[in-house]
């Protein structure tokens, strides 16, 4: 992405922010206003391979689907999950066209699926892996990818809203934690990476937008709720230059024996 600065108004830029549509993940509305180091991997490329090979696959949490429809070819029986209805819409109208069929299904319940019914199971960022289902879906022989959020992700704008977070929160969602689970489970693993990357916000808008589309990051999040604070961050970054955070990611590749 480009890393133009935009010089307007707080009041402008924070009411452009709050009014942009938020489903799926699509992250363009970003463009010349926030970027984010990727990791090395290339998760997208690297499941799109995976998926070349596949018989049958399941994407769980898919959002919008767009990471999913950015394969060049999806096996014969492709099936996504999602819970959030807008999201379920929209991934709906995007994988219906190359033969995916989306299931609407909430993040908490077990995956609406025989045993063994799947061959590949993938993840882009998923809001909490349930290892003993996943593993129940998948073939002997088969394979979970995925790419997690990992511990204190962009935590510098989670604390700026917040103040301090327990341990129990910095360290939520780390790789050590979840290999010991998907072990648990009774999946091996093949591989685990990690990395910390660098994201700029040059603009108040871009973090309004990014909070209202990752809500979880400050759950009661509102612009008049943090009106104040918004407009000191603003008048930070105008002063100062751009607001810098780090999001962690994991990469995650299991087998089922």
């Amino acid at each position: 992405m480009s890393d133009r600065p935009v010089s307007r108004s707080f009041e402008e830029l924070v009411a452009e922010a709050d009014a942009a549509p938020t489903e799926g993940w699509d992250f363009s509305w970003f463009e010349g206003r926030a970027t984010e180091e990727r990791p090395s991997w290339r998760y997208a490329h690297a499941m799109g391979e995976r998926l070349g090979h596949a018989t049958a696959s399941l994407d769980i949490q898919t959002g919008g689907g767009e990471v999913l429809a950015s394969a060049p070819a999806l096996p014969t029986l492709a099936v996504a999950t999602e819970g959030w209805p807008p999201n379920v819409a929209k991934a709906t109208a995007l994988l219906h066209p190359r033969g995916a069929v989306v299931v609407a299904s909430p993040e908490d319940a077990p995956l609406p699926f025989a045993a063994e019914a799947f061959d590949l199971v993938t993840s882009r960022h998923p809001v909490k892996a349930d290892f003993d289902e996943i593993a129940r879906v998948l073939r002997h022989g088969g394979t979970y990818f995925a790419q997690h959020v990992g511990p204190s992700s962009v935590f510098e704008v989670v604390e700026y809203f917040l103040g301090p977070q327990p341990e129990v929160s910095r360290n939520g969602r780390h790789p050590d934690g979840e290999r010991a689970q998907a072990e648990k489970a009774g999946l091996e693993v093949v591989d685990v990476r990690a990395e910390r990357l660098r994201i700029e916000f040059y603009d108040i808008g871009a973090v309004v937008h990014f909070l209202r589309k990752v809500v979880w990051m400050v759950p009661d999040f509102s612009v008049e709720r943090y009106r104040p604070r918004l407009r000191e961050l603003h008048d930070q970054i105008q002063s100062e230059g751009p607001f810098v955070a780090h999001s962690t990611r994991h990469l995650f590749e299991l087998r089922k024996p």
